[in-house]
């Protein structure tokens, strides 16, 4: 009987005493709603400017080549249009 009752004591203080164990932290963190959206405009830059820079070297005129580049970044990424501040 008191073999029994010694290891539901010990049981008992194990999760007391271990803070860690008895508590969960989130797996997923939440998502900043500014950080992603200031990622998505980066990446919608740097793709239109490189589409660009491509379409310029092929001989298409600068403001054609970043409106193409432009369409074609809606098309093939499907991102919403950029919020104007």
């Amino acid at each position: 009987m008191i073999r029994p009752l010694s290891l539901l004591f010990a049981f008992i203080c194990l999760q007391l005493t271990a803070g860690c164990l008895g508590s969960r932290k989130n797996p997923k963190p939440k998502e900043n709603q500014a950080i992603a959206a200031e990622l998505e405009e980066s990446f919608r830059q740097r793709w239109i400017e490189k589409r660009a820079g491509e379409l310029t070297a092929k001989g298409v005129a600068a403001d054609l080549a970043r409106t193409q580049a432009f369409e074609e970044f809606k098309v093939k990424f499907n991102f919403p249009e950029p919020k104007k501040k």
